[in-house]
């Protein structure tokens, strides 16, 4: 009888080692998850176009699984609510600070870190200013015309690929006593506001629109018209 006992005991022996491995595993497991709260990072919720004001709507919150969020991601809605967007976010994509205006820009502003919001005339570009939209890219162009100090009249590409933040198409009085022009809102370095607060109170602005998808800035040397009468612009 005793010897029936053996197995049995054995058994049991086995069943309770198994049991309380399965319990301590599963004990473990729980405290290593209330331990390490579940981070969460904010998307978009659907294709967002460069321009869009950011609504609780265009975003969610989804779990994320790594140690920390990526660089410049939110955690929080309310951090992304009200922002603009400045390139072109895809739904699901991470919402990241790169791509949308600090938050610390102002009541009703959304200038970037770093960066200057900066109107300017316009010449010669009412169709580009028919086709063109808040977020787009644009180079700026300066016309000199022919003067005392301009023998030979030139226009020389000063910026490149920058961002359009609004469009005013009523004619707007010059600064320098110039003919009434209509005006954009150009978002630009430092470095360009002052530029382009010199181009636009001594010379002519234009914009030329750019493929939103080209993102390269080849130098342009300044192009007298002398070169163009001869033909030898390459």
């Amino acid at each position: 009888m005793k010897r029936n006992l053996v197995p049995l005991i054995g058994i049991a022996f086995v069943v309770a080692i198994a049991t309380t491995g399965i319990f301590y595993g599963l004990f473990v497991g729980k405290l290593d998850a209330t331990s390490t709260p579940q981070l969460s990072i904010i998307v978009a919720a659907k294709d967002l176009a460069p321009g869009t004001p950011l609504t609780a709507a265009d975003i969610k919150a989804e779990p994320w699984g790594g140690k920390a969020l990526p660089k410049g991601a939110y955690s929080e809605a309310a951090a992304v609510v009200g922002q603009t967007v400045f390139q072109a976010v895809a739904a699901g994509e991470p919402v990241l600070e790169s791509r949308v205006a600090s938050a610390n820009g102002g009541a009703g502003l959304a200038i970037p870190s770093g960066m200057r919001a900066v109107s300017t005339h316009v010449t010669d570009s009412t169709g580009v200013l028919e086709m063109l939209r808040v977020g787009h890219k644009v180079d700026v162009q300066v016309l000199s015309i022919k003067s005392e100090r301009v023998p030979d009249p030139e226009i020389r590409t000063a910026m490149q690929n920058v961002s359009v933040l609004a469009i005013h198409s009523a004619p707007d009085p010059a600064s320098n006593g110039g003919p009434a022009l209509p005006s954009v809102t150009l978002l630009v370095t430092p470095e360009e506001a002052d530029a382009l607060a010199l181009a636009d109170s001594t010379t002519r602005v234009r914009l030329a629109l750019r493929n939103p998808t080209d993102p390269n800035k080849d130098p342009r040397p300044t192009l007298p018209l002398g070169s163009v009468m001869r033909g030898s612009v390459k």
